[in-house]
């Protein structure tokens, strides 16, 4: 399920966009026509370098809401949307001096969630309609790792790790199970499964791991003995050093829990999967309730986007090897 939310830029997240996170030539063009009295209403397209999803729309709008005045305009595709290479995704219509300083924040936000949203869709398009949650926070700086999350689940991802990644998203919480290092203090799965069912509320998922101590499907059968209706589901990471997560480890661990009469319980993987590696699972028509995805999506090179100014003045006007005038694009849609 998903929540409204409404985050905008602080002025102190504006200044620092437009300053020391800003291109220097930004800062420096920005001086050099003011000094000289210099500016006009340009009309500039952003556009990629290739296909994939739209990310970063919401991220830009929040932005230019907070540095665009009334009579400005700005146009763009929807969040999550696919695009075309070299498509106009985003469209400013404004007097330069009011954003063009912000031209290097703007991009880092499409070319990064634009990347990351697209690895994510092909994830899970791979994963044929079952879940898949994004576990990648720890793999990027932790300053970003909540608009990588949001990225990911604009790719189609149905939860992630973070608890700002999921606000930001709009979900009601963020998604996770137990660590290995909780398990190992315990120093037995069903004790720290216990212990996890009695210390949790309602709303957590009693999602356990079973690789930590013992065999997988052993550690499935007794958490499941333990926990009774109460157990949603285990998840296997089995590391690749043990074989890692193998499709017959898997329905392995499936026939011992129907076996057992434990046929609610489903089975949560993880542990470095990529969409290969889920299509190989899902060719082999394996009972798996969900993924957890982490570098797959985490590590997605970025989009490269560009932005060209189209028209100056109402004059159609840009540099060579480009097309003056702003490309028509009906999906286009007013977000200033």
């Amino acid at each position: 399920m998903k929540q409204e939310t409404a985050i905008s830029p602080a002025s102190e997240l504006i200044a620092y966009y437009g300053g020391p996170a800003s291109d220097v030539y930004f800062q420096r063009a920005q001086k050099t026509l003011a000094g000289a009295h210099v500016d006009a209403v340009v009309a500039m397209d952003f556009f990629a370098g290739r296909p994939g999803i739209v990310c970063g729309v919401a991220e830009a709008t929040r932005l230019l809401g907070g540095i665009l005045q009334p009579g400005d305009e700005a146009w763009a595709i929807a969040e999550g949307e696919a695009m075309n290479q070299k498509e106009t995704v985003l469209r400013i219509r404004a007097p330069y001096s009011r954003f063009g300083v912000y031209e290097t924040a703007l991009l880092g936000m499409l070319s990064s969630c634009s990347g990351w949203a697209t690895a994510a869709r092909e994830i899970v398009d791979a994963a044929g309609g079952k879940r898949v949650i994004s576990f990648g926070a720890r793999h990027v700086h932790p300053l970003i790792a909540p608009i990588m999350e949001y990225s990911a689940v604009v790719g189609g991802c149905a939860g992630c790790a973070t608890p700002l990644g999921a606000q930001l998203a709009g979900l009601l919480g963020a998604s996770g199970t137990m660590p290995h290092a909780m398990i190992l203090l315990f120093g037995d799965t069903v004790k720290a499964a216990l212990a996890f069912d009695e210390h949790m509320g309602d709303d957590v998922l009693r999602i356990v791991l079973v690789d930590t101590f013992k065999d997988e499907a052993e550690e499935s059968l007794r958490v499941a003995e333990a926990l009774g209706k109460r157990l949603r589901g285990v998840r296997l990471d089995t590391p690749s050093e043990r074989g890692g997560v193998t499709v017959e480890l898997v329905k392995e661990v499936r026939a011992r829990l129907d076996q057992g009469g434990y046929g609610h319980v489903g089975i949560f993987v993880s542990g470095g999967l990529d969409a290969n590696r889920i299509r190989e699972f899902e060719a082999a028509e394996c009972p798996i309730h969900s993924y957890g995805v982490g570098m797959a999506i985490s590590s997605a090179p970025p989009i490269a986007f560009t932005a060209d100014i189209k028209e100056v003045a109402g004059k159609p006007m840009t540099k060579r090897g480009r097309i003056p005038g702003a490309a028509a694009n009906p999906r286009l849609a007013r977000i200033i």
